[in-house]
């Protein structure tokens, strides 16, 4: 009766469970309208939704507005006022501190751009040889370009060149008596320059997954021809690291054009607007005098300086780009 009683249940189990699998069975019709998104080939829309509406909030609507507001009147405080291309006239006649500022942001970039490149290739180099803990030397090396940009190292900075700051007390020490170096016009921009070369972390590391590249038989042939150390580097290593300083030359320009933190934080435009850089320039209309229209008009200027810069890169790394096959980029 035990065994009778126990197939009853088991036949009870088994009729139950096709009748609420009936019951839930949705039309196909259906299931495939609702649940088609979820697919498993189509769950990788659902891992990059977020990033899309992130884009869309906080990167593509910023952008097409500030193309909008350029051309109006807008203080945050008032409605937009559409001007037409006065912001940009404004910008090109009446404006005394918009070619000062221009000015202090391309000496800059013609200054520290080279200099830090050349700082990062040489280091690079170095790195590039077998030494011993080479690998603590270059974390030691990148952890500047990973801090450089912080508030707290630039206020660190601007610590160490003070009249009573460190650097001063290490001269007085041999007898040296206190430099002004953010009260001159010279001296305050190589401060920051110099800020900037020391934050040359990024780039060393791409120059030398760069020089990790080059075939080392190339060496072992030029060695054997006869070829001393300085012709090998500018016949060899140079070429074929061009796309690597192409790359870093590219972005490192573009990261120089839009300077702001260093100057604002560390000398604040001065000493007579010297250090007043175009970055500056564009925060002080925006948020200090609250005209977004203009400053949105100087930013797409600024944009457009940099979109020419890059093209004409581009157009002359046809004469000196060179690839491991010989051929020009």
């Amino acid at each position: 009766m035990f065994g009778l009683f126990g197939c009853r249940i088991n036949f009870n189990i088994e009729e139950r469970g096709s009748i609420v699998s009936n019951t839930l069975k949705m039309p196909a019709n259906i299931k495939k309208k609702f649940y088609k998104p979820f697919r498993r080939e189509n769950i990788g829309l659902v891992y990059i939704l977020p990033w899309f509406i992130g884009f869309l909030v906080f990167g593509l609507y910023p952008f097409i507005a500030s193309i909008v507001y350029s051309f109006t009147d807008y203080t945050l405080l008032k409605p937009p006022n559409f001007v037409g291309i006065q912001n940009y006239i404004t910008m090109f006649t009446t404006d005394k501190d918009f070619y000062k500022s221009l000015t202090v942001t391309i000496i800059y970039s013609v200054v520290a751009v080279p200099c830090k490149l050349t700082s990062a290739l040489i280091i690079a180099l170095l790195m590039n040889m077998k030494l011993k803990a080479v690998n603590l030397f270059r974390t030691a090396y990148y952890i500047p370009s990973i801090l450089g940009g912080s508030v707290a190292v630039a206020i660190v900075w601007k610590a160490l060149f003070v009249n009573n700051g460190v650097i001063n007390s290490i001269l007085s020490t041999f007898g040296i008596a206190p430099v002004k170096w953010l009260g001159s016009p010279a001296s305050a921009i190589s401060i920051i320059v110099l800020l900037n070369i020391w934050q040359f972390g990024s780039s060393m590391v791409i120059f030398l997954a760069g020089l990790k590249q080059i075939p080392q038989e190339l060496y072992e042939v030029a060695r054997v021809d006869g070829a001393g150390k300085f012709r090998i580097f500018y016949k060899i290593t140079i070429p074929l690291l061009t796309p690597v300083i192409f790359f870093n030359l590219i972005m490192q320009l573009i990261h120089s054009l839009q300077e702001f933190s260093a100057p604002f934080l560390i000398t604040n435009g001065g000493p007579m607007k010297f250090t007043y850089f175009y970055g500056m320039k564009l925060y002080e209309y925006g948020f200090k005098f609250y005209k977004m229209g203009y400053s949105c008009a100087l930013s797409w200027f600024l944009f457009a300086i940099i979109l020419a810069l890059t093209a004409l890169i581009f157009r002359s790394s046809n004469s000196w780009v060179y690839y491991e096959d010989g051929g020009k980029s």
